[in-house]
């Protein structure tokens, strides 16, 4: 379901059709230009999503950076949504951020009431996703880094990536490929895992 232009309907209300008894999470989906963030919501989704992708002119030339996506030919421009049930109690309002850097202002208030995010990450152009992970921690927003396999990614040792990365610790880095709905569904499961940790230590601190 692609929407295009300026007038674009309002994702549901994440109380809205929920079975009786499960709890709604807000999970933000973010990342650099061409890092396959509509492809992950896309095809991990149990509904259909809604996308904001426009095709690519020769406006965007000079600005948004196509080195290593040349083939590109859309780009979302607003958001991008989706849900899935994790299982009977929990589901998830996916919200796919728009990558390129002059969407980047709406991005404060899509984060709003997010719980965690996916900072998916194209190992070949690892500075697209630098800035992501920096609104993350600026944000305060916990969050898993997940390493979406493209035919030619080679193979990378997680911490020389954590490294370059330059992410805590304590930050899950997973690989996955967007393309698959089972690879997908584990990463969220991650995320889901690690706020539950977090959320553990918080409590045994205190």
């Amino acid at each position: 379901m692609d929407f295009n232009g300026s007038d674009q309907p309002e994702p549901p209300h994440p109380a809205a059709e929920l079975p009786a008894g499960s709890r709604s999470v807000k999970v933000m989906i973010a990342g650099g230009f061409g890092t396959g963030k509509t492809t992950m919501v896309a095809n991990v989704s149990d509904i259909e999503p809604l996308t904001t992708e426009e095709t690519l002119t020769e406006a965007s030339a000079g600005i948004d950076d196509l080195i290593g996506v040349a083939d590109k030919k859309t780009t979302t421009v607003s958001l991008d949504f989706g849900r899935i049930g994790l299982n009977d109690q929990l589901i998830l309002y996916l919200f796919g951020t728009p990558g390129q850097e002059r969407f980047w202002f709406l991005w404060n208030g899509l984060f709003k009431g997010a719980l965690g995010a996916v900072v998916l990450v194209d190992t070949r152009r690892l500075a697209t996703s630098f800035r992501a992970i920096e609104e993350m921690e600026r944000l305060n927003v916990p969050f898993v880094v997940a390493l979406n396999v493209f035919p030619d990614s080679g193979d990378h040792p997680e911490e020389e990536i954590r490294e370059a990365l330059d992410v805590a610790a304590d930050t899950p880095v997973v690989t996955f490929d967007a393309r698959d709905r089972g690879s997908s569904r584990d990463v969220l499961i991650a995320l889901i895992k690690h706020l539950q940790e977090r959320s553990t230590a918080a409590l045994e601190s205190r």
